[in-house]
């Protein structure tokens, strides 16, 4: 099955929807992966995979994989090898066949999988990718976002101003890396550094278009 066939009535008419069985959510940390996610599961009862909770299960029982997201190397070069493994690893997900015979489809976020893994493995008629990122700001700038809305429920609220400004120059490097890629290969990306509630509610909305 390549698609989820939703209903939306109109006055007194009945629309037909039609989604992607499986939709990514991807891109950088702190960006709304989850929140979206979250909102398109609520919205379209998918049901909601987060890659994180799967790849620190690798990562802690099976280290010969060689993932490993605190590597102590470059955080760009870390993000390509984890990607280039969790990338087949999605497609065996939906290649299994667990949910052929749902009615329900699922959606999926996750931060290791750059689009050029994406293309390579997962890219075809019942999946679709869309990209959350950072990029149209410095790294001081995105470093003030995360101080002005961070809150105990986040994780970098614990971390130090040194840890958060490191994390977020990576976020911004990455991200710009990324958007790269989405022009290369054609893939939907969306800045949410400012206006991110707004940004998220219409692209959940773009959905059923």
């Amino acid at each position: 099955m390549g698609c989820v066939i939703l209903y939306r009535i109109i006055g007194n008419y009945r629309e037909v929807i039609y989604l992607k069985k499986y939709i990514i959510i991807a891109g950088v940390p702190r960006a709304g992966k989850s929140t979206v996610s979250k909102m398109i599961a609520k919205k379209f009862g998918y049901q909601h995979i987060s890659m994180d909770s799967v790849i620190a299960g690798i990562e802690k029982v099976f280290p010969e994989t060689g993932i490993d997201t605190g590597a102590s190397i470059d955080a760009r070069t870390n993000l390509e090898n984890i990607s280039a493994k969790i990338a087949p690893f999605i497609r065996t997900m939906m290649d299994s066949g667990e949910y052929d015979e749902c009615d329900y489809g699922v959606v999926i976020d996750v931060f290791q999988l750059l689009p050029q893994d994406y293309v390579t493995y997962l890219g075809n008629k019942n999946c679709e990718i869309h990209y959350f990122l950072s990029s149209d700001v410095t790294a001081e700038e995105r470093f003030d976002l995360l101080k002005k809305y961070d809150t105990p429920d986040d994780y970098t609220y614990y971390h130090s101003d040194e840890e958060n400004r490191k994390d977020c120059a990576e976020i911004v490097t990455i991200s710009r890396m990324i958007k790269a890629q989405c022009e290369e290969y054609g893939l939907p990306y969306y800045e949410t550094s400012y206006e991110r509630e707004k940004v998220l509610e219409e692209f959940v909305n773009l959905l059923s278009d």
